[in-house]
Order: C-alpha cells, then structure tokens, then sequence
C-alpha cells in the first residue's frame, strides 16, 4: 500500500480511523486480553510515550539499564497499529510474556470487550485540547503516513470538527472520563504530571498495588524527565528512519511543557477557535486542567 493510501482515514464506527487499522478492525475487535494487561490509553499526542516509560521503569523496578532493552515501541506495543511490511501491534503482542504493557489511542466505546471481561487494568492520560492540537499538527507534518495539515488554521478547523485521525478530542476524553468508574481506570492528568511526578507516580503505583523506596521513586522520576528522554534513543524515535517519521522537519519530543499554544494561538483567528475549546458547555464534569471549565 503506497503511501497517499495510507494516509485515507476511514470511518469505524464513526470514529476516523487510518485505513490500515480499518481493514485490520476485526482482529482488533477479537483481540485476547489478559488479566495481567496495563493499558496505556491516551488521545494523540497527549504524553503516550512518557506515561509508557515511566509504566516501563515501574515494572522493571526503576532499572534504567533494563528499560533500554529495546525503543519503547516494542517494550510498549501499539495494539491497534498495523503499517505493510512491520508487524502489527497485535502480531507483537501475541509474542509478548505477560505482563504486557499495550499503547492505545482507541476511544473506549471502540475497545475490544476483552479487556473489560478480564478486568485489564487501564490508566489513561489527558491533556489539554490546546497543546494536543498543536503538538498532533507537528506530528501531521513529520509522520508521512499522516495526512498532510497543511496550514495550521486548516488544520484546527479539522480537530474541534473531529476529522483528524481518532476523531474528536472531546469525545475521547469525556468517553473515558465518565467510564472511569466503570472499569479499573486510573484517569490522569498531563499537567498534574508535570506539576508533580512524584505524586503522580504514587498514584500509579497505589493503582498498580507496587511498593517502591522514594530512591528509586527519584531514579525514575529523573529518567522519566524530557531533557533526559529527549536524548534516549529508546524513547526518542530516531530509530525510526526519516522516510517514516521525518524529525528534519521537527523533532518527535518537541517541547514537553504546558499551555506550549500561544503562539500557535497568538493571531485573531485561531484565537477564537482556542476559546471554543474552553467553552463550558463542553464537558463540564473535567477538571479546568483539560483546558475546559467544570
């Protein structure tokens, strides 16, 4: 499959989705969870790979040296990727011991039911939708399975429409949000995260039922870091080649902080698409973090 094929999106159950991962539906719908499975759900580009190395560093016990057995894409298989001539996130999770660590950006109404039979546990990651819409839009531009942006205003107006690659940040947020008491989720947040990892952390490992000394809790949380991340070519994605993933353009980690929007965000009218995103009459159950009011 070339590449402008790739980057059709397809409607799956309503949600867009690439056109591989639509043809490939079924075997992602009958997908065998485990009991012993973490999920790490997440919309794109709302911290997956830092949420999944410091998942990684707390089952390896905070070995650093163990967590650079392999990149982070095979440590932490993406469930529903699937590119010709790479194997699938299925075909590597299957050759995966338990426990598995599984990456998801699937909305939670799109979920394969097996992971609520074996009540899987999941923790999800949220982001606010302003720095998620700029950092998906660098991605657009580096990842030649993408589809083009074009310009940024373009762009935007496909993400609050939904049209951009697992549909609406909205949706995936609240969708997730208002299960979370349904299922074993532990539902965080981006920002309490950088406000402070090590209290973050303990909620994972208080979810995770582990016990860690606060001396490997600092090892992990100083790993975990992005001036240190951004330089470890197991979580960086410069194993990827640049026909793939073109980081000339710009770097896979490109920032890493908060509120990184304003300049995205500086003329009139991506202003006033900004504010939309703030308006109250979107979810107004989640915390004003998420960039919405309660």
């Amino acid at each position: 499959m070339d590449i402008p094929t790739l980057r059709t999106l397809v409607p799956v159950h309503g949600v867009p989705l690439s056109i591989e991962i639509a043809e490939n539906w079924e075997a992602v719908e009958h997908f065998q969870a485990q009991p012993d499975d973490l999920v790490i759900s997440t919309y794109p580009k709302s911290g997956t790979t830092w949420a999944s190395e410091i998942i990684d560093m707390i089952y390896s016990g905070g070995d650093h040296e163990r967590c650079r057995r392999d990149t982070i894409y095979n440590r932490v298989p993406y469930l529903e990727f699937r590119i010709p001539g790479l194997p699938s996130g299925i075909e590597q999770l299957n050759a995966t011991p338990s426990p598995r660590l599984v990456k998801t950006h699937l909305p939670i109404q799109l979920m394969p039911e097996s992971f609520w039979e074996k009540n899987a546990k999941v923790i999800y990651f949220a982001r606010n939708a302003k720095d998620v819409a700029v950092s998906y839009y660098f991605f657009h531009k580096i990842v030649t399975a993408l589809p083009d942006p074009g310009p940024w205003d373009t762009f935007l107006d496909y993400y609050m429409k939904g049209d951009v690659g697992y549909g609406s940040w909205h949706e995936h947020v609240k969708g997730w949000w208002e299960k979370r008491h349904d299922y074993n989720i532990l539902y965080l947040f981006y920002e309490d995260m950088k406000e402070d990892p090590k209290r973050e952390i303990r909620k994972m490992l208080h979810f995770l039922e582990k016990e860690m000394s606060d001396d490997i809790l600092e090892k992990i949380i100083y790993h975990t870091t992005f001036d240190v991340m951004k330089t470890n070519e197991m979580v960086n994605y410069k194993t990827i080649p640049n026909d793939v993933l073109d980081q000339t353009i710009s770097p896979f980690m490109r920032k890493g902080k908060i509120y990184i929007n304003i300049l995205q965000f500086s003329c009139t009218a991506a202003r006033k698409k900004g504010n939309a995103l703030e308006l109250p009459g979107f979810l107004r159950e989640l915390p004003i973090k998420c960039g919405l009011k309660k």
